[in-house]
This record gives C-alpha cells, sequence and structure tokens, in this order.
C-alpha cells in the first residue's frame, strides 16, 4: 500500500517494497538480537518498558516512542511514565484511541496526520503534555498469537513513517513480547503476595482491637485503604431492634447511624447474604439518591458484602463506596468476603466485650442510683463494693470501706447483720429482716435487710450481697405520699412535717372523671384486656394532674379523684384544674387514635369539676390509712361528672369554679339546676377549651346563638328560643346541648312553667 495514498496505512493489505528501499537482513538480525539481550537482561517490567521505546524509537526514527500493555482485570492499557524520581501509570480502556483501535482489531497502523485519524484520542496528549503529529502503531503478540499490548512511534523525526518501519516496529514487538509477558506475570504476583502480606497484617492488627467502636473505626479504614475506595462502612446487625447500625467518627464526635435491616443496599445485602456489586450507583432501582441529596456526597459506585460468623449466621455488612480509577472488581469481592471472614470472630469477641462493659456501667449506674444500700462481701467478710446510697446510709466515703472487714461496721448492736450473713453463708439461701433496727452513729434507722449468696455461673461462693432500705419515718412517708402526689408536693410534706395530714379546712378544686361505657368495655376485653386498658389510661391521666402540681386522691374503679390546693394551695388551683382536665381530653383524643388504627373501641370519659371548702387528711384504722378529702364539694364534683352525660358533655364546672377562674377559657353557661340532695341551685358551665375545628366547628359563632337561646329560654320565650336553639344545631350538628334545650322548649311550650319559674332544672339523679 503507498504511503502517501491517505493519512492512515492499516496492516491489511499486502506490503510491497522495492530492493532500494528494504533493510537489510543482517541489521535487522542484529537489532532484533539487541532487543533479545537488553530485554532479556532486565530485572523489572519497568526496565523493559524502558529499553523497548528507547530501542523502538531509534529503530524507526521517532521522537517518541511508547508501548501499551493490557489489564485483563479493568479491561484498560497502561503504561509508565518517568517523571523526575515519581513514575507516573497513565491508563485508557482498551477501545480507546489508536491503540484500543489496534489492539481490538490486531491490524497495525500508520496515522502520517495523528488528529486527522478518526480513532485519535487527544486525552492522552492532555495528561502528559506532548504534541502528537504522526503515529506508527502495531499490536504486541506472543508467539502464541495472544496480543498482550501495543507499541506505538510517535512524531517521525525526518519525513513519513515507512511500511519497513512497520514491520520492523512488529518484529521487535514480538520479539519483546516473552520477556513483557513473563515480567507482567511476576509483577502481577508480586503484588499478589505483597497484598496477601498486607492483608494478613491488616487481620492480625484489627483483630488485637478490643473495643467495638475503635475496631469498627479500624476496620472502615484498612477496608478503604485495602480497596483504594473513598469510603467504607461496617454495619453491624442489633437484633433487638432489627436495625443495621455503625458508628461515624470518634470521641465526642462520635455518631451513631441506624437503618432497618431490610432497607437499601447494605439490607439487601444481609437479608439475602448475596453479595452487591453495582457499578454505577444511579443506574440501580435499589440505591436511594435522597442520602447524597443530603450530605452532598456523590455515589458512584457500590460493593456490599454481608458479614457472617462462623456458625454462617449474618450479623452485619460492610459496604464500600467508589472505587478509585471505576468499578469494584471480581478481585475486590474476593478480598472484601475474604477480609470480612477473617475479622468477623474479633468483630464478635470485641461486641460481646462491649456488651459486658455496657451491662458492666449499666448494673454500676444502677445499684448507684438506687435508694437502697448495696454492699457486697467476699467469702472472708471483707466489702467489695458499696454504693452511693451505702456510702450514705454508713456515713463514709468509698477509700475508708471498700477492702476493710465488715465487722468494722456491723459490729455492737449491729452484729446481727454479720450472723444473718454467716447463715446466707452456711444456708447458701437468702434472708430477709424486716423493719429492724440499725444503729449509725448512736442514731437508730428502721430498716429492711435483704442478704444474698453470691455465686458464679459454676455456683462456687464468690460472697454476699447486702441490700438496706431505709424505712425511717421521713423515707416512709416520703414513700407513701408519692404514691398520691406530686413529688414536688411530698417533699414540701415532709418539710412541713406530720401535723399537714392530721386534718384541717382548706379550699380546694376537686377534679372526678369516669369512663363511659365501661362494663360493656370490660366483657370486650376480659380481666387481663381490662387490667392492660386501665394501666395505660390512668397512666396518661395522672401525667396530665401531676403536671399541674394536682394530687391524685383515689382510683374508684375506672374512675379518677383529684384535687387542686392540697396539701399547700396556688394562687391559680382552679385554673390548674380546668387546664388538666382539657390536657386529659386533648391526651386522650391522641390516645384514641392510636386504639382506632388499631382496631379497638375509642374510650369516652366525662369530667366534673367544683371548688368548695372541705376537710383533708389522713383517715381510716390504724392498720390502713389513706390521705383524702371529704365534704360537700367533694360530691358536688361527682355529680357534674355524672351530668355529662345528660347534657352530652365532656367537662362540666360549677359556678364555684368559674368564678374564681383567672384565665380565659371557651365555655358556656347550659344550665342552673339542683343537684340530687341538695336544695340550692348552682350554676353549670361547660369548658370547651380543648376542641378543635374538626370536633367543634363554628365554635365561636354557635356559642354566641346558644348564649342568645338560653336568655329567650329563661324568658319563656319558646318558639324564640327554639329557633334560636336550631341556627346553634346547624352550625356543629353534633352538639347535644342545643338539642336537649329545644326539646325542653317544646315541653315548656305545652306546659308553661309559670311567672314564678327561675329557669332552675332539678336533677333526679345522681
Amino acid at each position: 500500500m503507498p504511503n502517501d495514498s491517505g493519512p492512515t496505512v492499516t496492516g491489511k493489505a499486502k506490503r510491497a517494497r522495492s530492493p532500494d528501499d528494504a533493510m537489510s537482513r543482517l541489521r535487522v538480525a542484529e537489532l532484533l538480537l539487541d532487543v533479545s539481550h537488553k530485554v532479556a537482561a532486565d530485572r523489572t517490567l519497568d526496565d523493559v518498558l524502558k529499553t523497548f521505546i528507547g530501542l523502538a524509537a531509534g529503530a524507526t526514527g521517532a521522537e517518541r516512542a511508547s508501548l501499551f500493555l493490557n489489564d485483563s482485570l479493568t479491561n484498560e492499557l497502561y503504561t509508565r511514565v518517568a517523571q523526575g524520581n515519581l513514575k507516573r501509570e497513565i491508563r485508557i480502556l482498551n477501545t480507546r484511541g489508536v491503540a484500543g483501535h489496534v489492539f481490538t482489531t490486531g491490524e497495525s497502523v500508520i496515522a502520517q496526520d495523528a488528529h486527522g485519524d478518526e480513532h485519535f484520542d487527544a486525552s492522552i496528549d492532555e495528561q502528559t503534555g506532548f504534541v502528537t503529529k504522526s503515529i506508527l502503531c502495531v499490536p504486541v503478540k506472543t508467539v502464541a498469537g495472544e496480543i498482550i499490548g501495543v507499541a506505538q512511534s510517535l512524531n517521525k523525526t525526518k519525513g513519513k513513517f515507512t511500511e519497513i518501519e512497520l514491520e520492523l516496529l512488529e518484529v521487535m514487538a514480538t520479539q519483546a513480547a516473552g520477556a513483557l509477558q513473563s515480567h507482567q506475570t511476576i509483577e502481577r504476583m508480586e503484588r499478589s503476595r505483597a497484598q496477601e502480606l498486607q492483608f494478613l497484617d491488616v487481620v492480625s492488627d484489627v483483630s488485637s482491637e478490643i473495643h467495638l467502636g475503635a475496631l469498627l473505626q479500624k476496620i472502615m479504614g484498612e477496608v478503604s485503604r485495602m480497596l483504594d475506595a473513598e469510603r467504607s462502612t461496617l454495619f453491624l446487625n442489633d437484633e433487638k431492634t432489627d436495625e443495621l447500625w455503625s458508628e461515624v467518627g470518634g470521641g465526642l464526635g462520635t455518631t451513631q447511624i441506624r437503618i432497618p435491616n431490610h432497607m437499601g443496599i447494605a439490607g439487601t445485602a444481609f437479608t439475602t447474604g448475596m453479595t452487591v456489586n453495582i457499578p454505577h450507583a444511579y443506574a440501580d432501582l435499589r440505591f436511594n439518591p435522597a442520602l447524597d441529596k443530603q450530605t452532598g456526597y456523590f455515589t458512584r459506585s457500590i460493593l456490599c458484602v454481608p458479614l457472617v460468623n462462623k456458625n454462617g449466621k449474618s450479623i452485619g455488612v460492610t459496604q464500600v463506596l467508589n472505587k478509585r480509577g471505576g468499578p469494584f472488581t471480581d478481585e475486590d469481592e474476593s478480598r472484601l468476603k475474604a477480609f470480612t471472614a477473617q475479622v468477623s470472630i474479633a468483630l464478635e469477641n470485641a461486641k460481646l466485650f462491649d456488651d459486658v462493659q455496657n451491662m458492666k456501667n449499666y448494673n454500676e449506674s444502677m445499684l448507684e442510683s438506687m435508694s437502697n444500700a448495696v454492699i457486697t462481701l467476699d467469702e472472708g467478710d471483707k466489702i467489695v463494693t458499696c454504693n452511693h446510697a451505702g456510702l450514705r446510709l454508713l456515713k463514709v466515703s468509698a477509700d475508708d470501706v471498700v477492702g476493710q472487714p465488715a465487722e468494722a461496721y456491723f459490729t455492737g448492736p449491729n452484729a446481727w447483720i454479720l450472723d444473718t450473713v454467716k447463715r446466707v453463708r452456711e444456708s447458701r439461701e437468702g434472708d430477709l429482716a424486716m423493719d429492724a433496727e440499725m444503729v449509725v452513729d448512736d442514731e437508730t434507722l428502721s430498716v429492711n435487710l435483704n442478704v444474698l449468696p453470691l455465686r458464679s455461673v459454676n455456683e462456687e461462693t464468690l460472697g454476699s450481697m447486702i441490700m438496706i432500705e431505709d424505712i425511717s419515718s421521713e423515707k416512709r412517708m416520703k414513700s407513701t405520699m408519692a404514691r398520691y402526689m406530686d413529688p414536688s408536693i411530698a417533699a414540701k410534706v415532709l418539710e412541713g412535717g406530720e401535723e399537714l395530714l392530721g386534718g384541717q379546712s382548706s379550699t380546694v378544686t376537686v377534679l372526678f372523671s369516669d369512663v363511659r361505657g365501661f362494663t360493656t368495655l370490660t366483657e370486650e376485653l376480659g380481666a387481663q384486656g381490662t387490667v392492660t386498658l386501665l394501666n395505660e389510661y390512668f397512666t396518661i391521666m395522672v401525667d396530665c394532674i401531676q403536671q399541674e402540681g394536682g394530687m391524685l386522691d383515689k382510683f374508684i374503679g375506672d374512675a379518677i379523684m383529684a384535687a387542686f390546693g392540697i396539701p399547700f394551695a396556688h394562687d391559680d388551683d382552679d385554673d390548674r384544674a380546668v387546664r388538666t382536665a382539657c390536657a386529659m381530653m386533648s391526651e386522650l383524643n391522641t390516645y384514641n387514635r392510636g386504639r382506632v388504627s388499631d382496631g379497638k373501641r375509642p374510650i369516652d370519659i366525662g369530667i366534673g369539676i367544683n371548688t368548695d371548702e372541705v376537710v383533708s387528711g389522713n383517715i381510716g384504722s390504724p392498720k390502713r390509712m389513706d390521705y383524702t378529702v371529704i365534704g360537700d364539694g367533694v360530691n358536688l364534683a361527682a355529680r357534674l361528672e355524672t351530668a355529662c352525660k345528660q347534657y352530652g358533655a365532656k367537662i362540666l364546672i360549677s359556678e364555684n369554679t368559674f368564678d374564681r377562674l383567672r384565665g380565659t377559657y371557651r365555655s358556656r353557661e347550659i344550665d342552673r339546676v339542683v343537684v340530687k340532695g341538695k336544695t340550692q341551685p348552682v350554676g353549670v358551665y361547660e369548658v370547651l377549651d380543648f376542641h378543635t375545628a374538626e370536633t367543634f366547628p363554628n365554635l365561636a359563632e354557635a356559642l354566641g346563638h346558644f348564649r342568645e337561646g338560653l336568655a329567650q329560654y329563661r324568658a319563656q320565650r319558646w318558639d324564640a328560643a327554639i329557633a334560636t336553639f336550631e341556627t346553634a344545631l346547624g352550625l356543629n350538628e353534633n352538639d347535644q346541648v342545643p338539642k336537649m334545650y329545644i326539646a325542653r322548649c317544646e315541653q315548656m311550650r305545652e306546659t308553661p312553667p309559670g311567672d314564678g319559674w327561675d329557669g332552675v332544672w332539678t336533677m333526679t339523679s345522681k
């Protein structure tokens, strides 16, 4: 093929040359012999590359030569360029550029005008800073015909590249192919050996770490370095919560992240036990890009390997992101699997150590937080540990007591304690002493003493544990009071002395609440279900009472009685009671939404509130005392709670309470009544402040019409009252009070009450 027929000449056509153009066979033979001798003398692949490109450039009269070898793991052609004391590796896909074309087709190419060739890739010039003008490129073939790379001569110094130079470069490449392939294999083996040695060092280093947090950080760092990735995360499975968790950062900056163990790429690897290798994250439907948007990180490639223990159980996953230079390879998968298999034992050991440490810390924290004294003794009755409550009880410091013989503190009047310890040691069974006396610094305390034997898992005796509960009068009183009032109020009672509990008259606001249709509920739920329901319901209601400083007086079946203003009064006890009632309704609505979503019946309650002078104090027998309030004011609160059913209301308060309120609440007067057993009427108000626009639409407008209707009713203008109540009812068809008054007006219109009627309604039931 003629050299000047176009910019590019391939090796397809038969090369013809005249005797004048042919190179001397002797010169070719000498050159090939020179190639063989020199590459054979080279010790490394870098030396072979350097020798070959020097010979190739000289033989073809080129400004520069290069030799690219194929990397079968990454499908890339690579060469190495010396830059000062450093060596730089240049890599291109083995399908790109003139070199890629020659490698994939196996055909040699002469490109007299490099930039005019359709296969030319200018990116290599951009990497090296070299300007390519003309190219002579041939495949590097072994004797067996396998193509292992390409050789190039660049920029003919004089004239143009010829077919003879093309043929010469081909035979030179073939001559050097054997040495190149051998050195490439040796280099790959040495690299693999170095990786394995490094792998063993890493595994050894990682396995020596026992602290779980530090181990996680060390493993993630080593995995990122080992696979040349940007970051990695090791997730462990939490069997209690079914979550994969890991720790990011260190020291005070440590952050724990948790994800459900079935979600995302990590969840897929964990649940299936299969490796997940995603070369392009955004092309995979399992990848959630929302996390990238939150963090500003761009995920390109993902490798996720399940972490399996020696029993074959998945205990977590290792996730690696963004392999530098391309996607994760099969070799990366194999190395990561091998690494995780080796470190799984270290992880389980560290996790076990972490669990033990957490349990130790938990037990120590629990002991320190206990109000009871806890003292442990060894087999020789020396004190091993003493919690804070024990130090306070014995009035000593830890340095004073730890390591000392127990008889130094349990002697004389307290010798009975060591006698109990000896009995327990001999019988190997616990012993309990109730309401016993213990003397500390001439002060006699009432205590409950519990002594237990300490045994190992092998049932070997380790010593004894002494638990001491101080039940002296102050502690007994505080424990009792805290059961039915806010702890802060109980503390004030203790400061004020026992005389506060002896009986006194005071103005108190009493709150009664009761569950509607409770009998039907109990029939549906059964005994166990009823107890569960009441415990959940009472917990919510009592929290509302104590948040406003109220005192829980008692539970009466499903009913609750609470008081505001005892044993200490506040300026706004009436408001506290009303706020409590509103909070009880709001919290109940939230609780009911959960019940309905679970397919359960909602709970409905009524609340009555009254303020009056009552008697409070400890009432009962010497064997059973109860701190409570009694009086007519208590009875009226109970009557108002019952009246909620008649009026279709949720919260009713007496005028005694209403007149004392300091706050402003959405409310209305709904009647003046004489409750059963009384002769004097009392005004009754409905509090609606807990309602929302959904539960009571058009509330303000409806209240205005209702007040007008009530005025018409009391003026005995029955038709006008009915019309006004119907207007109010039209604004909220679920409002029961207007319905009740419409029925009353129709009755009054047929049987007028007469001129002496004062609008008071007499209740005939409790």
